[in-house]
This record gives structure tokens, sequence and C-alpha cells, in this order.
């Protein structure tokens, strides 16, 4: 009987292969949503691996500096120095910016830090042209998905920037590249305010603006003394929020990408739902067309269990070669992406058996015709 199967197949090879491409194409893009919610997941954690950081100090009452705003002061730096089993404290901050080029400008995420600090957010093993910065001001180093080279110049605001330093593989925790500049730089990128508005801000008896402000305070931990411990003796006397390295990850994973695992998450329901709904479809119409060709087989005396069996190796054959143009599809756009996909093999063994299970299901419409079907049908016109 399987070689009935075959030669059912065989005998409506074009319209199976083109069924089996349609839907492998929607099992492919099926892949690729997972393959966006792993990058995801990754992208969230590279900036964190590079800054080395045993804690977070944000501001109080947030989820800062990814999750919620967070703005504290600079000199706060010195005093997590200063308590009992810190080794090194350094200022960050963080901010979106839009990099001129042509034909649009890049989105890209600013990480100012002290080029001379004992912690330092850019990772030497990522620079792929030119150097770390060196200067504390007018430097720059920045992801090559930027475009940019060694020696390019970039105005920004009242200055222009020297790119000192390619990087690959640096992203924020939203997966745009990242851009290096001093802390001094950083700040009034981002806190400082046009002669215009200090202006108006003045007429309204508004001081001067405190530009000496950043995003968090990162501290790594001398040998011998316990996070939390520390964590909890720096919240309590500064009146901060102190997250471990583990509770910054799982505040990344877990509050940052969530709404976003469960979007992907429905539509990647969705679109194994259609597959098999067109499977199932396809396999009903493959029966319809043989529908006295079965009346005859049960004329003859094959049992029900034998054609039904035609039917879901039928439906299998299906499956699996939808599911084999699936990972030829997913393997050869993916790296076509804007951002991360990674393709993992135990998401495609998942989807094996998801779609080993749901072409059994479908094959279900044909087996009931099949039961259905009358040995008399055979004698009709």
């Amino acid at each position: 009987m399987i070689s009935l199967a075959r030669k059912d197949v065989a005998h409506s090879l074009g319209k199976f292969i083109v069924t089996a491409m349609g839907v492998g194409m929607l099992l492919g893009i099926v892949l690729i949503m997972i393959g966006v919610y792993r990058g995801m997941i990754i992208d969230a954690q590279v900036l964190l691996d590079d800054v080395g950081a045993d804690l977070w100090i944000v501001q109080q009452e947030t989820l800062g500096p990814f999750a919620e705003a967070s703005r504290l002061h600079e000199d706060l730096r010195e005093s997590v120095q200063s308590m009992e089993g810190v080794a090194a404290a350094e200022a960050l901050t963080f901010q979106n910016l839009q990099l001129p080029a042509k034909p649009l400008p890049v989105r890209v995420v600013a990480v100012g830090y002290d080029p001379l600090g004992a912690i330092s957010p850019l990772n030497p093993d990522r620079l792929i042209a030119g150097r770390p910065l060196r200067r504390q001001h007018y430097e720059m180093v920045l992801s090559d998905k930027t475009g940019y080279r060694v020696g390019d110049v970039i105005p920004l605001q009242r200055h222009r920037y020297t790119v000192v330093g390619v990087t690959h593989g640096t992203v924020s925790t939203g997966g745009d590249p990242l851009v290096f500049v001093s802390l001094k730089d950083a700040q009034e990128l981002q806190f400082a305010y046009s002669n215009e508005r200090i202006r108006q801000d003045r007429a309204r008896g508004i001081q001067a603006h405190d530009t000496h402000l950043v995003n968090a305070i990162v501290a790594k931990i001398r040998p011998g003394f316990d996070r939390a411990s520390v964590a909890d003796q720096i919240a309590q006397s500064l009146h901060k929020n102190v997250y471990t390295d583990t509770r910054e990850r799982t505040i990344l994973t877990k509050n940052l990408i969530k709404m976003a695992s469960k979007q992907i998450g429905m539509f990647t329901v969705i679109l194994v739902i259609v597959s098999t709904i067109i499977i199932a479809l396809i396999i009903y119409t493959m029966t319809l067309e043989k529908l006295k060709i079965i009346a005859i087989m049960k004329l003859i005396g094959l049992p029900n269990r034998v054609i039904m069996r035609m039917i879901m190796e039928e439906t299998l054959w299906l499956g699996l070669l939808a599911f084999a143009f699936a990972l030829l599809f997913a393997h050869g756009i993916y790296d076509k992406f804007p951002k991360r996909v990674v393709l993992q093999n135990p998401d495609a063994l998942r989807l094996f058996v998801v779609v080993f299970v749901a072409s059994v299901l479908a094959s279900l419409t044909g087996i009931h015709k099949v039961i259905k079907a009358k040995p008399a049908e055979a004698l009709g016109g």
C-alpha cells in the first residue's frame, strides 16, 4: 500500500510539490519568527556581557536603565566606589541617536563611558578596525552596521566626531547598532540644551540645568564578597535600586521582551493552524478526485483501514516535504534580516513534531470522506 500511496502522489506530483512549497514557506516563516525571538534574547544580553558588571545601580523605584528611564548624579560613582566590597565603579549613559547617512539616517544607541575608567562597555575583542576611545572629547567607536569607517567624521549637534574604531556584533538590548562615546560627550549630547533653550529658560527664571547626570552606575565586587549582600548595602545606604547581573538579565528577558514574545507566539500559532488547514484542504481535494477509485476498492473488498492508511501516508509525505522546504527557505533568507535571527536545531525538531501532528490531524478530513464513501458509488455515472 506504500507503493499505492506513492503512485497516487506521482499522479498529481505537480500539485503536490507546489502545495508543499507553499506550506513550506509558511512553516519557514514560523522558523524565522522563532529565530527572531532567539535573536532578541541574545541581543538583550550582548551589552551586559560586554560590560561584565556584577551590580547595576539605577534610579530608585525604577527598572532602569533599559526597561525604564533612570537618572543619577554622576558623583554617585564615588559613593559606590567607597562601599565595602566594591572593587570598581563606573558611570554609564544610554541614549538613542540618529546618525546622518544616505539615503536615510541610521538609528543607533550611544553608550557613554569614561575611556580611562576601570569598567568599559567596549569589548576589545569586538573591534575589527581602529582602536578604542582614548580621549575625552570628539572620538567615536561604532558598529560596522552603521556603514561608517575609521577616519569618517560625523556631525552631531554642535560638534564633529571622528570615527576611531569599528566593531562587529555590538548591539543594544533592542538590537540596534551601538555607538561608543566618552561620558562627557554623551552627557552633552543627552542632557545639554541648545543656546536658544537656555535663553528661554533664563527668561522664565529657570536656573541652568545640571548636565552631570548618568543613567546607571555599574560596579564590580571584590573576591570573597556576596553580590546580594553588597547590593542590599548600597541600596539601603544610597536609596537607589541595585540589581545583580542575574536580576538585570531577568528584567531584560522577562519584562522588556515579554510582549514581543507573546506577539511572536501568537503569529506562530496562527501560521501553524493555517498550514494545517491548507494541508487538510489539499488532502480533501485529492480524496474527492479519486472518490470513485476508492469506491471501486471497497467494492472489490479492500477494507477501510487500508485506504485510510493510504490517505494518512499521502498527508505525511506532504507534511514532510513541506518541512524540508521550510528548512531550505528559512536557512536561505535568515541572514538577510536587519536584526539577528538565530536558527537552532531544537526549534526545528519541535516544529517537525508539530508538522507531524498537524499532518495526522489534516488527514482526518480525507479519512472521514473515505469512511463515508459507499461501494455503490463505483457503479455510478
